[in-house]
């Protein structure tokens, strides 16, 4: 294969080509309440390639080898004609040349673990849930699993095989009572075993009580509260809220977000870092060499307040004259890379959950991440759960409670950041430019946010 590969893309009519070979196995199991809903393996196999002329794109995907020689010069002719369009110039920005191959380090396999015996684990789950008693009435339980084989070459004279894992899955606890339903997940994923799946016993009967509670729950006040957020929705909004904006392709794109996007602007106070990275081992955002075969790396967005980077492709990073991060990535061979996060998230800071509830005479303490969406620099997340704080101290549980924004001054308004990250992982994913959910995690430890819009029922 890598002789055949280092053929077919040196030599040819183009300014750089590209192709990917890739070998999926995957299993998925899915119940809801007492169905079990999805159970299954498949294989998958196919592979892409990539041509660059004069600034023009080609990509031609596949499902066979054979023939492979034709997909490479349509690829090329593609990006003739598309070159001859745009009357552009290639701009790909250095990148070391690598000769690697990357075998999984596994702790559990999941493909050694039996269909049966992953169905038997999740059914267990399931029926705790189901068991729970009112007024919890209904569950979900999904699980995945997807090993890769990849082989990728460059006209550069990159070379790189790897082998990847990605797991992931959830369990929802779904309350109901006089018309009022509410639910609560707890997740798990890696990329390195399937044990994260095993002893997951606790964290389902949290679920489980968490659900229950938002029943008996009274709806949060509407009003401008000093917040304390968990790492799990700390994480989501640094993730939803500034990652996409630091995404180059997004930036590049955007004449009115790169006057926003500027290099050296502040955004926070020197406490405030945010990053992202593919190197943070086990978790779903991991990976040593992205879809274009750059080597991942730690890469600061934000340093002491300040804007000090953004995720970049070759491309990207050619055009804007900056340096390479490791972020072009592919949902799988149906696609071509574009820039995506990886692990995304607030570095930790000093202050205690104790340092952060003092002072507050009203605050809410907002859990988890239930749902939310972004639209340019305004955001909107609903909490999982949430308890007022009431003179410095948790006190009742409270429930329908959306965070809304915008998301620079948000960050400025971060006044305290804990020492307690926590990276999370779980069933979703990350969608963007219709390849999605792509495998990202995202860190964060608490956080403290002062005059945040939070909606629920009238005072």
């Amino acid at each position: 294969m890598e002789s055949y590969l280092k053929h077919l893309v040196s030599n040819q009519p183009a300014d750089y080509v590209e192709i990917r070979v890739e070998e999926t196995r995957r299993t998925r199991i899915e119940f809801r309440g007492p169905t079990l809903d999805s159970l299954g393996e498949s294989v998958d196999c196919g592979g892409c390639v990539r041509a660059l002329v004069d600034g023009g794109w080609g990509f031609v995907s596949f499902n066979r080898l054979e023939g492979l020689e034709e997909h490479v010069a349509l690829a090329v002719r593609q990006a003739r004609l598309a070159g001859e369009r745009v009357s552009g110039k290639s701009r790909l920005a250095d990148a070391p040349v690598i000769q690697d191959k990357v075998s999984a380090e596994l702790e559990e396999d999941p493909r050694q673990v039996p269909l049966a015996v992953k169905k038997d684990i999740l059914e267990t789950y399931n029926r705790q849930v189901l068991d729970f008693g009112p007024p919890i009435v209904s569950s979900r339980v999904v699980y995945f699993d997807k090993f890769t084989r990849l082989h990728f070459a460059n006209s550069d004279g990159t070379y790189i095989e790897q082998e990847k894992l990605d797991l992931g899955g959830a369990v929802v606890a779904i309350a109901h009572r006089d018309g009022d339903t509410q639910m609560f997940s707890r997740g798990f994923g890696s990329s390195n075993t399937f044990g994260v799946v095993r002893g997951f016993e606790e964290a389902v009967e949290d679920a489980c009580r968490r659900a229950a509670a938002l029943i008996e729950a009274p709806v949060v006040e509407a009003g401008e509260y000093t917040v304390i957020v968990d790492p799990i929705l700390a994480g989501v909004f640094v993730h939803e809220a500034f990652g996409h904006l630091s995404e180059a392709d997004n930036v590049y794109e955007n004449p009115n977000l790169q006057k926003v996007m500027t290099l050296g602007r502040e955004f926070g106070g020197p406490h405030l870092n945010i990053y992202d990275t593919g190197l943070t081992p086990g978790v779903r955002g991991y990976l040593k060499y992205d879809d274009e075969g750059v080597p991942t790396q730690r890469t600061y967005l934000i340093k002491e307040g300040k804007l000090v980077g953004r995720l970049h492709s070759r491309e990207t990073a050619g055009k804007m004259g900056e340096k390479v991060t490791g972020n072009a990535r592919a949902l799988d061979y149906r696609f071509p890379p574009i820039c995506r996060m990886r692990t995304t998230g607030i570095e930790p800071g000093e202050a205690t959950f104790e340092d952060m509830l003092k002072g507050i005479k009203l605050g809410v303490y907002v859990r988890s991440a239930y749902g939310g969406e972004t639209a340019g620099e305004m955001f909107t997340f609903t909490a999982g759960d949430a308890r007022m704080i009431r003179d410095g101290e948790l006190a009742e549980v409270v429930k329908n409670v959306t965070l809304t924004g915008n998301v620079f001054q948000t960050l400025k308004n971060i006044d305290m950041i804990g020492s307690d990250e926590r990276i999370r992982d779980g069933a979703g994913g990350c969608g963007k430019g219709r390849q999605g959910p792509l495998a990202t995690s995202m860190g964060s430890p608490h956080i403290r946010i002062r005059n945040v819009v939070i909606g629920g029922k009238a005072r």
